[in-house]
């Protein structure tokens, strides 16, 4: 007979691909990634560079994108109905409770100085659609609810604790990055990830109906930037 086997000797080692350690080399690059942009030395959005790093994770730890839920939700017109339903909720809830209420709070309206170029302007107002529903809704909600979200629970191994605390850091590192539209925008923004992790998390750790959401709020914002009846601008 055999000398018996112990058993932690008969559990599998867990693979470096689900590694602590490789989490957080991950984070240390998103970390690089946001200071590079702080600098200025990234071009456009840092939004392509994130989705690459996603990628790439997903594909070392032979993950797909269906597997933190790009997929559709039970079928393509509950999809649509969900998001769109929700995505004008989220855009009356900031225009009428969230940013009235911060404003109020900081003394100053968001800063949307940047996007006075859409007023009354069609061909930048169409862009602006364009980059809505494909660096934003498209882009962000595959980085910061598809990917990061997901690898911030990793740490917790998954549990509910964990999808908490990575919904409440994950919208409020989400909120930071509008730094350009000042501390109310930030704000806002965040509180407006809050609502988005809510969804993706309520629907199953499903990326299209906020997706869909996303797409609807930002557009809604764009149609009210073009005829110069965003408040505060």
């Amino acid at each position: 007979m055999g000398e018996p086997v112990s058993p932690d000797a008969a559990m599998p080692a867990k693979g470096w691909r689900q590694s602590k350690w490789l989490a957080l080399a991950e984070f240390a690059i998103v970390a690089l990634i946001f200071v590079a942009d702080h600098y200025h030395l990234v071009p456009i959005s840092k939004t392509p560079f994130l989705l690459l790093l996603g990628w790439i994770s997903l594909r070392v730890r032979k993950i797909k994108w269906r597997d933190v839920g790009f997929t559709r939700n039970r079928s393509w017109g509950m999809t649509l109905a969900l998001g769109f339903g929700l995505g004008l909720i989220l855009e009356l809830f900031q225009l009428f409770i969230t940013q009235p209420l911060v404003a109020r709070f900081t003394g100053k309206q968001p800063d949307l100085s940047d996007f006075r170029i859409l007023h009354g302007n069609m061909k930048y107002a169409l862009l602006g659609v364009a980059l809505s529903w494909t660096l934003a809704a498209f882009g962000e909600e595959l980085v910061w609810r598809g990917y990061l979200m997901n690898r911030v629970a990793d740490l917790g191994r998954g549990s509910r604790f964990a999808w908490i605390c990575s919904l409440l850091l994950v919208s409020a590192v989400f909120g930071s990055t509008h730094s350009d539209q000042g501390l109310t925008g930030q704000i806002i923004e965040g509180i407006a990830g809050f609502f988005l992790g809510l969804i993706y998390l309520r629907t199953g750790k499903n990326l299209a109906v906020p997706i869909v959401a996303h797409g609807v709020s930002d557009t809604l914002d764009m149609v009210l930037l073009f005829l110069g009846k965003y408040p505060g601008t």
